[in-house]
């Protein structure tokens, strides 16, 4: 199954989540990310928080909505909290993960947290159908 996770700058939401599905679900999934803005490069924040519990993102990337559009997913998870500028054939599924953005560390941990649970939480879903 071919995820794509969406923010809006693909600097911090979508690369946790890209990172989680490949980290616990490589063999079942095949993940993806992009944002709606994205940012020249992924926050040290995200690189931070990640690596403090073993999931290093410093090679991953920000990429363009446009660019990911061309490309055929199974599902698509819109973090962004923004409708999605681009059409897909794919489902979208929401996640209400406010954006940590310009915020402390903890904040940036308490998010990291969230979409973790999510991301297993899809896992699960998606692997045991």
């Amino acid at each position: 199954m071919k995820i794509l996770f969406v923010c809006i700058g693909n600097a911090i939401r979508s690369q946790m989540a890209e990172a989680f599905a490949r980290s616990y679900g490589s063999d079942q999934v095949i993940p993806a990310s992009c944002g709606l803005h994205p940012a020249m490069t992924i926050d040290p924040k995200t690189v931070a928080v990640m690596s403090d519990i073993g999931i290093d993102v410093k090679d991953q990337f920000s990429k363009p909505i446009q660019l990911m559009a061309k490309m055929e997913f199974d599902l698509i998870v819109n973090i962004s909290g923004h409708p999605l500028p681009v059409p897909f054939q794919a489902p979208v599924r929401k996640w209400d993960i406010p954006d940590p953005v310009g915020k402390s560390e903890e904040e940036f941990r308490k998010t990291r947290d969230l979409i973790q649970k999510f991301t297993l939480q899809l896992l699960d879903e998606v692997t045991n159908k």
